[in-house]
C-alpha cells in the first residue's frame, strides 16, 4: 500500500502550463492513496483544484485545509462548501468532517485543518502581521489582542475537540493512526530553516491544543503508533514528543509544489 503525501502546493502560484506536469509526476509514483495537509489554493478555487486533483488522479484523496484555502471567504463557509463537495464524490475525503478512514486493517488515517492557536511563543510582544488578518472574514475586525486571541483559542480547541473524539475512535480499532493537519501540532515541529521558529511566529505557526489532544489519546498506549504529517512552515523536520508519536513537516514552495513523498505501509 503505497501513500503520497503532498503539502502546501499552493496551486494558485502555479503557473497553468505546469499543471500537467505536477499531476504527472504524482501519478508516476502510482499511489494508491494521496494525502493532502491544506493550503490546497484559496477560497474561490479551492473546489475547482480539489476536483481537478480528482480528475487527474483518480485515487482515494484525503485532505484538510489550510489558512490559505481560506482567504478571500470565510472559515464557515469554506469548510461547508469543501464538505458538501466532498460528500457528492467518492474519491475526495474531508477529514475535518468525518471519522477515521480505513486504509489497511491495521492503519487509518484521522485529522483536522488545525489552527495556529497562539499558545505558543509569546504573541503579547510580537511583530509579525499574517496576512490572514487580512484576507480571512472571520478574522478581519479582530482590533483587540484579547479579541485575536480569543479567536485563535477557539479555533484551536475546536480542531482539538474533533482531533480527540476522532482519535479515541481510532485508537480502539488500529495499531497504527496516521492524522493530518496542517498546523504544526507541538512547539517542536514548528520547523523553519531547519530550526525551530522564534517566538514571533509560533503563536501563528502552532496549534497547542491539538498537541495535547494527540499526546493525552496516545497516553499509556505503548503498543499503538502514531504517525503526524503537517506542513505550514514550509520547512521539513521531524519530532518525536514521546517513542510512539512521530510528526513529520513537509516542505514548501510557492509555485513549485514538492514532488510527494510516499509512505509504504503493509497490506
Amino acid at each position: 500500500m503505497r501513500l503520497a503525501w503532498i503539502t502546501d502546493p499552493h496551486i494558485e502560484f502555479l503557473e497553468s502550463r505546469k499543471h500537467d506536469a505536477f499531476y504527472g509526476r504524482i501519478k508516476e509514483d502510482n499511489p494508491d492513496y494521496l494525502l493532502l495537509t491544506g493550503d490546497i489554493s484559496t477560497a474561490s478555487t479551492i473546489e475547482r483544484d480539489l476536483k481537478t486533483f480528482e480528475r487527474k488522479l483518480g485515487i482515494p484523496i484525503l485532505f484538510v485545509l489550510g489558512n490559505h484555502d481560506f482567504y478571500g471567504g470565510s472559515i464557515s463557509n469554506v469548510r461547508k462548501r469543501v464538505y458538501k463537495l466532498s460528500s457528492e464524490s467518492t474519491l475526495l475525503h474531508y477529514l475535518s468532517k468525518r471519522g477515521p478512514f480505513e486504509i489497511t486493517p491495521g492503519t487509518c488515517v484521522i485529522g483536522h485543518d488545525g489552527w495556529g492557536d497562539g499558545r505558543y511563543g509569546d504573541i503579547y510582544n510580537i511583530n509579525v502581521i499574517l496576512n490572514d488578518f487580512q484576507v480571512i472574514k472571520d478574522l478581519r475586525f479582530l482590533i483587540y489582542k484579547d479579541m485575536e486571541i480569543s479567536k485563535l483559542n477557539s479555533l484551536g480547541d475546536f480542531a482539538a475537540a474533533h482531533v480527540r473524539e476522532t482519535l479515541v475512535r481510532a485508537l480502539e480499532r488500529y495499531q497504527h493512526v496516521i492524522v493530518l493537519t496542517h498546523v504544526p501540532p507541538f512547539e517542536g515541529a514548528c520547523w523553519h530553516n531547519g530550526r525551530i521558529s522564534d517566538k514571533n511566529w509560533l503563536p501563528y505557526f502552532s496549534c497547542k491544543a491539538v498537541g495535547e489532544a494527540l499526546l493525552a489519546g496516545m497516553e499509556n498506549k505503548p503498543d499503538k503508533q502514531m504517525t503526524v504529517l503537517c506542513g505550514h512552515t514550509h520547512s521539513a523536520g521531524i519530532y518525536k514528543p514521546q517513542p510512539n508519536i512521530i510528526v513529520k513537516t513537509g516542505a514548501a514552495e510557492y509555485g513549485v509544489p514538492q514532488v510527494p513523498e510516499l509512505i509504504e505501509l503493509a497490506d
